[in-house]
């Protein structure tokens, strides 16, 4: 069963909706319990401590996905720590689909065009960087140029890291279920989406909804507490700042909080 399931929640899905990145629709039916961990942001403990809830709650007999909705880097202190964990660790009690969030696309285009990203460093680039061993004096470094830049990213960033960020998802869809870092479009279908929307939009989705028959469980836009909106469900709670890190489970047709 769980090689199905790894087969079927690993191919490439068409049509694409940007490129490098694709949505999947998850086998909703094949899973006793999903779960949704909020933004982490660098905070490998909190990320640690959510994956620890989860498995204590995953039953012997129950297959389990956990759906990561993005931004795993910037602002916390250890974005490589969560980059490897969510990359390398292979936990027998659940899968693991990791969705891309707009800190994680912008860290990808820095890697190969630094200088036209430049401001991400003020956005929590910084702390990033510093986490791979990298320190960039984002008012006076800009001048060694690309060529050099280019070349110290590549050797202190694992290709295997970006790699991981590169193949993470846009959506997923399952039952009557979206997964997205930050929204859609209201009433818009899923396939004719903006691709950035998925990473960045706020407003009108957070007023008006997906309107769509689907409720969207999001990130990106942090609040104290889980946001429960028009057919939508907010659960980063800020988790670099507040040390909380939000852990959403639907089973048998509930949503609940761990």
């Amino acid at each position: 069963m769980l090689r199905w399931m790894k087969k079927t929640l690993t191919r490439t899905p068409q049509p694409k909706t940007a490129a490098g990145a694709t949505g999947v629709d998850i086998p909703f039916d094949r899973f006793q319990k999903i779960y949704a961990i909020g933004d982490i942001h660098g905070r490998l403990d909190l990320l640690m401590e959510a994956d620890r809830k989860i498995e204590a709650d995953v039953g012997d007999h129950e297959t389990a996905l956990a759906v990561y909705l993005g931004d795993y880097i910037d602002r916390g202190p250890d974005s490589r720590g969560v980059v490897e964990h969510l990359r390398s660790n292979r936990n027998p009690r659940f899968l693991r689909l990791c969705l891309r969030g707009n800190h994680d696309d912008v860290f990808l285009n820095f890697l190969e065009n630094p200088l036209e990203e430049w401001g991400w460093l003020d956005l929590g680039g910084k702390e990033t960087l510093r986490s791979y061993g990298l320190n960039i004096d984002p008012y006076g470094d800009r001048a060694l140029g690309q060529d050099v830049l280019v070349a110290a990213l590549r050797s202190h960033v694992p290709a295997q890291h970006r790699e991981f960020l590169s193949t993470t998802r846009l959506w997923a869809r399952g039952g009557d279920f979206l997964f997205v870092h930050a929204g859609i479009q209201p009433g818009v279908a899923i396939e004719r989406q903006e691709p950035l929307d998925f990473m960045w939009i706020r407003e009108p989705f957070l007023s008006e909804g997906p309107g769509l028959p689907l409720t969207v469980v999001h990130g990106h836009t942090p609040a104290a507490t889980v946001s429960y909106g028009p057919n939508r469900i907010g659960i980063d709670t800020g988790a670099y700042a507040t040390g909380r890190l939000t852990v959403l489970k639907i089973a048998e047709g509930l949503v609940s909080e761990l």
